[in-house]
């Protein structure tokens, strides 16, 4: 959330954010009730002064005074509960239209209208090229014994999978790896509740915006989880955190669910696109310093570009552009495997940073001196699979069907250094 007096003193600057951002908001609007209440709001402390002053000098009155002073008072509480009317008609307003208004993005980030509009910053590893005519990792995955997308659908429908045997220690030597890395780096392990209350998900600022991708249980007031991002940067709020307990860094390995609610007939093919997948991420929550906030980004990022090194696959970083950042995120960076099936780089990790933009809509707060300050969150991921055994399993494919394991995820799976078909 935006500080209102931010967006009175530049509304342009708000205006121009939201448009940048493709965000339909009216804020002309947002500053017309603003104004109403603020009006409304300094009349009633001029009538709460009137009535104080009245109510000290009733008992020195005679008593023709007296009931013209009681009279004046029936007057003021009148006038004061019409002005509490009018204040209670307009907030409802006034708080939907601050819950849309997103954060302008930073200088640097590229205008866009979408991710087709993002721009390429660099690229590490060398891409494959096959001597021979290679399999995607369905067809691999099936032919291994690995990979049941056939019974996942029969079960669960579309966008549905098994993971078997060496399929599974795969995915989870991925995930196993990519936390050692973290808790190697100091973060601090949590596991997470992966069902919300309404709070927790505007708080975050995916409400408004992101119902239609959230599973939500409407008997109980309860949201399934698309990214442990929720609990994580939620777990302070509503609190004052002690500022010697900045920057406070966590990682957390949880399932995530997605609806993928208006992607019928996007990326239906494989893994690429599901409802259900695990992933580790990274989050943290650090003093309200923005030149402190931009070098905590590049260490997400560093953290995930590490991970994505030492397995061997080849990627593009993006500076995300406008129009495809999200309500709340001031940057954002994308990290995107080579895929040899898309023939192209396939979005896996996403590195953002807030400013203060989710702690003032969670009341996320630390002390400095004398002063109460909400405090900056950033996160990314650390690395998300199945979606990662795309390029896993394609680029580290043998002639012979058999799947090359990278060494560092080898101490995960048995010490094997290949993915055969069991017999």
């Amino acid at each position: 959330m935006i500080d209102i007096k931010l967006i009175r003193k530049d509304p342009q600057r708000f205006i121009k954010g939201a448009a940048d951002k493709n965000f339909n908001v009216d804020i002309q609007r947002l500053l017309a009730i603003d104004g109403e209440l603020r009006t409304h709001k300094n009349q009633l402390q001029k009538i709460a002064t009137q009535k104080n002053k009245i109510g000290k000098s009733i008992p020195n009155l005679a008593d023709d005074k007296k009931k013209a002073a009681l009279a004046r008072l029936g007057e003021l509480k009148s006038e004061e509960g019409g002005l509490n009317d009018a204040i209670g008609a307009l907030e409802p307003e006034f708080d939907s239209i601050m819950g849309q208004v997103p954060q302008p993005a930073a200088d640097e980030v590229p205008l866009g209208q979408d991710d087709t509009e993002n721009v390429e910053l660099s690229k590490w590893g060398e891409i494959r090229q096959f001597d021979f005519e290679p399999k995607d990792h369905i067809q691999l995955g099936v032919d291994l014994g690995i990979i049941d997308v056939e019974r996942g659908v029969k079960l669960a429908g579309t966008r549905n999978y098994f993971l078997k045997g060496d399929g599974a220690l795969l995915h989870w030597a991925v995930l196993r790896f990519a936390m050692d890395h973290m808790l190697g780096k100091g973060y601090v392990p949590m596991s997470v509740p992966l069902l919300m209350r309404d709070e927790a998900m505007r708080g975050t600022g995916y409400f408004p915006g992101a119902e239609e991708q959230t599973y939500q249980m409407e008997r109980d007031g309860l949201n399934l989880v698309g990214t442990a991002e929720v609990p994580l940067t939620a777990y302070h709020s509503g609190e004052m955190i002690a500022k010697e307990r900045l920057p406070f860094k966590c990682v957390s390995l949880s399932t995530c669910f997605r609806r993928e609610a208006g992607a019928a007939g996007k990326d239906t093919y494989g893994l690429y696109r599901i409802h259900q997948f695990d992933k580790v991420e990274q989050v943290i929550i650090a003093e309200n310093d923005e030149q402190a906030s931009k070098e905590f980004h590049k260490e997400i990022l560093g953290n995930s570009e590490s991970v994505m090194q030492a397995m061997g696959l080849p990627y593009r970083l993006v500076n995300v552009c406008t129009g495809d950042l999200g309500r709340g995120q001031v940057q954002k960076y994308d990290i995107e495997a080579w895929m040899p099936s898309r023939d192209s780089y396939g979005e896996t990790h996403s590195a953002s940073r807030f400013y203060e933009f989710q702690a003032r809509r969670m009341n996320l707060r630390y002390k400095d001196g004398n002063q109460n300050r909400f405090c900056h969150t950033l996160n990314n991921t650390v690395i998300a699979s199945p979606r990662v055994l795309i390029p896993l399993l394609e680029l580290n494919q043998n002639a012979d069907g058999t799947i090359n394991i990278p060494q560092v995820l080898q101490p995960y799976i048995g010490g094997r250094d290949r993915i055969v078909k069991s017999s």
